[in-house]
C-alpha cells in the first residue's frame, strides 16, 4: 500500500511502460499498453524528466521478487513452513524466514501480503542520493555559468576535466547535469536553466520527427559525386549549408558550417530568401575567407539554391545536392542550425537581426568547445587551418 492507503502500482509495470516508450510508443500509447491511466504516465515521464529513473534490465535475482512473494503468500496460506518454501524457491530458509517476519501485517487475516511486502521492498530501496551539484557550489556555478553561455551539458563536463584535471570534486557527468534539470527531487540547477539547453524543453522527447521532403530544383549535381575526401573530413574546404526559417516562414538566416573544424558563417537576408537574395548573400560571404578554403558546397534540395549555377561560375566553388528526404547527408549542418536555435527561435521574426548580431552569434558560436575536436573550438581549429594553408590533414577529427 502507499503512504495514502491506495494499491501501489507494480514496479515492473513501470519499467514496462518505459520500455514500450524506448520501442518507439508516446507516452500516453505506452501507459495504455501496460494498462494504467495516461495520467500516471504522464507522471512517470515528469518524474524522469522524460527518462528512466531506474534500470530497465531484468531483475538480477538477488532480491526476492513479487512472483516469489507471492508464492510465500500462498505456501503461507497452505500451511507451509518457511524451510519449505525456501526450498520450493531455491532459496535460504534464512532468507525467507526474515521476509516474513520483515513484512508481516498486524492483522492476524492477513499475516502476509505479497503485494504489501513488494511495496515495503521497493520503498526501501530507494536511494535518495544527494547530488554532487548541490553539495559542492563552486561546481554548481561553473556548471550554470556554462548554461547561460549555451554551452551543453556534455561541453560543459568535458570542459572542467580539461581545466581541472587532477580535482574529481569539480568533474561532473553531462548526464547529472540533465538530471539535475530535469528530474524531480533532484534539482541542484535553477530549473529555468533548461531553457538554455539546445532543445529549450523543459522535459526529454524520446523521438523526432524526420524532415520533409522539399522541391527539387533544376540541373543538380548530386552528393553522390562529391569528392570522397569530402567524407572523411581530412581535406578542410568542404562546407554544408541550409537555411533556417522564422515565423511562417517569411524570414531566415543562411548557415555555411566547414565539415571539418565545423567553423560556421551567417548569412544576412533582409529581403527574404529568395534564390536570388541567397546568390547575392553567397557571392559577398564566400570572399571572406581564403581560396584554399573552399573546396566545395553541399546543400539539400531548397529552391533557395536554384541559383546554384552562377554562384559556382562566380566563384569556382562546386555544388552538390543532398537525396530527398536525407538530413544526415548534412549532418554536421543540421546539428548546427539546432545550436543556432537558442539564439534564433523557431516562429520568431528572423529579419529584426542585423549583420552585427549574426556577427556575434557567430563568434559565440565558433567560440563552443566541441567534442569532435578534441574539445577545441572551431575557432581554434579554422585559425590552425589559416596557419598551415598546405596541410590537408590534421583537423579531421569523429564525424
Amino acid at each position: 500500500m502507499s503512504e495514502h492507503g491506495r494499491p501501489r502500482v507494480a514496479r515492473e509495470r513501470q519499467r514496462q511502460f518505459w520500455r514500450e516508450v524506448r520501442r518507439g510508443l508516446s507516452f500516453a500509447d505506452a501507459a495504455r499498453a501496460v494498462g494504467v491511466s495516461v495520467m500516471t504516465g504522464r507522471h512517470w515521464a515528469v518524474q524522469g524528466g522524460g527518462m528512466p529513473i531506474m534500470s530497465l534490465a531484468e531483475p538480477s535475482g538477488r532480491f526476492l521478487s513479487l512472483a516469489e512473494r507471492e508464492e510465500i503468500a500462498a505456501g503461507l496460506c497452505e500451511g507451509m513452513t518457511a524451510t519449505a518454501i525456501a526450498e520450493k524457491l531455491g532459496r535460504s530458509p534464512s532468507t525467507i524466514c526474515r521476509e516474513i517476519q520483515r513484512n508481516k501485517a498486524q492483522r492476524a487475516q492477513w499475516q502476509y501480503r505479497a503485494s504489501a511486502a513488494q511495496s515495503r521492498a521497493d520503498r526501501l530501496a530507494r536511494r535518495p542520493k544527494t547530488a554532487k551539484l548541490a553539495t559542492n557550489p563552486t561546481l554548481r556555478q561553473r556548471v550554470e555559468d556554462g548554461l547561460v553561455q549555451l554551452w551543453s551539458p556534455q561541453q560543459i563536463a568535458a570542459r572542467l576535466r580539461e581545466e581541472f584535471p587532477d580535482d574529481a570534486e569539480m568533474h561532473v557527468s553531462h548526464e547529472t547535469i540533465y538530471q539535475s534539470l530535469y528530474v524531480q527531487g533532484r534539482g541542484a540547477l535553477r530549473r529555468e536553466l533548461a531553457v538554455c539547453l539546445r532543445t529549450g524543453r523543459a522535459i526529454r522527447k524520446p523521438q523526432r520527427r524526420a524532415d520533409r521532403r522539399r522541391a527539387r530544383i533544376a540541373n543538380m549535381v548530386m552528393i553522390s559525386e562529391r569528392p570522397a575526401e569530402a567524407d572523411d573530413r581530412a581535406v578542410p574546404g568542404h562546407w554544408e549549408g541550409d537555411l533556417i526559417l522564422g515565423k511562417d516562414n517569411r524570414s531566415a538566416i543562411g548557415t555555411l558550417v566547414e565539415r571539418s573544424t565545423r567553423y560556421t558563417l551567417l548569412l544576412h537576408l533582409p529581403n527574404g530568401h529568395s534564390a536570388e537574395a541567397v546568390q547575392q548573400a553567397m557571392l559577398a560571404t564566400i570572399p571572406t575567407l581564403p581560396r584554399h578554403l573552399w573546396r566545395s558546397l553541399t546543400w539539400d534540395q531548397g529552391t533557395e539554391l536554384a541559383a546554384h549555377r552562377e554562384i559556382s561560375f562566380a566563384t569556382d566553388l562546386p555544388i552538390y545536392f543532398c537525396d530527398p528526404s536525407s538530413p544526415w547527408q548534412r549532418g554536421t549542418n543540421e546539428n548546427t542550425n539546432g545550436l543556432l536555435r537558442q539564439y534564433f527561435p523557431k516562429g520568431t521574426d528572423l529579419s529584426v537581426h542585423g549583420p552585427g548580431e549574426l556577427a556575434r552569434v557567430a563568434v559565440e558560436l565558433n567560440g563552443r568547445p566541441r567534442m569532435t575536436l578534441g574539445w577545441r573550438t572551431p575557432a581554434e581549429a579554422i585559425n590552425d587551418v589559416l596557419s598551415n594553408p598546405y596541410t590537408a590533414t590534421g583537423v579531421a577529427m569523429t564525424p
